[in-house]
């Protein structure tokens, strides 16, 4: 079985299970992922996912060797591309869910490699927890395999356009300490430690009132290009409900007594 997943309460862990491959992605990892968090998506009892690969590695790429066995058969890839119709769905990435817009968070929890497509499908969660010695890269920049699942338009987004463009462009190995630094991940934890901090940050995130913690999450993509206007309408339009649904008994228990001096604990 090459994915995995575990529920515990409102977490759900997926798992990428292709050691012996790096967790290379092959079309039935990239299939069975993308089923994983779709479930995860419909799931009313699931609040918040955590992406973890086995054996010590998030992801080594896009799987050359499936690659390499494509060169004799014309265009294989075009499937994947994206439809001339704005409104039909495009199918999956090259690296699974890259294209996925699931209304749940996700985090990352990346040991060892992420490189390649690898990274991509890391960038493509919504935070990543790294371990102190994983790494992300372009390592595909050596054999002329463009980025296409998502890292030419998120990376920019996380770190900036000129440090984007140089990651990019030399496909330099980009180790946890730097990500940390430049905002490519969110917290640095000890060697195999990543899989454990990343499902208590989830259980953290997964005690809040869920319909805010979605619509503030989805606020935050729908703002990308806008101008401030439009994004402050769109913030006011995505969230007015929610405040309605959720908000005004939220604030009936602080004015009763819950929550003061910042308590988290309610």
């Amino acid at each position: 079985m090459v994915v995995k997943v575990e529920n515990n309460g409102a977490v759900t862990t997926v798992i990428h299970s292709r050691p012996g491959a790096r967790n290379a992605m092959d079309p039935a990892s990239a299939d069975a992922l993308v089923d994983a968090f779709l479930a995860f998506d419909r799931d009313p009892d699931a609040s918040v996912a955590v992406l973890w690969g086995e054996g010590g590695a998030f992801c080594a790429g896009w799987d050359l060797k499936y690659g390499a066995s494509l060169k004799e058969l014309g265009d294989p890839l075009s499937e994947l591309g994206f439809p001339d119709d704005e409104r039909e769905t495009a199918p999956r990435g090259p690296l699974g869910p890259t294209r996925l817009a699931l209304d749940k968070p996700v985090i990352a929890a990346v040991a060892g490699p992420a490189v390649a497509g690898g990274m991509e499908l890391a960038l493509w969660c919504d935070l990543r927890i790294m371990e102190e010695d994983a790494y992300l890269g372009v390592y595909c920049r050596r054999w002329g395999i463009p980025l296409l699942d998502g890292g030419t338009v998120r990376l920019p987004r996380l770190v900036g356009q000129g440090r984007a463009m140089e990651i990019i462009l030399t496909g330099r190995k980009v180790p946890a300490d730097e990500c940390l630094r430049i905002g490519a991940c969110e917290q640095v934890v000890p060697h195999g430690a990543s899989r454990g901090a990343a499902e208590a940050l989830a259980r953290d995130i997964a005690r809040f009132p869920q319909q805010c913690v979605r619509a503030d999450r989805r606020s935050v993509y729908l703002a990308h290009g806008l101008p401030t206007r439009a994004a402050l309408k769109r913030e006011w339009d995505n969230g007015i409900e929610v405040l309605a649904n959720e908000g005004l008994s939220g604030a009936d228990r602080f004015s009763k007594g819950a929550g003061r001096h910042g308590d988290f604990s309610v």
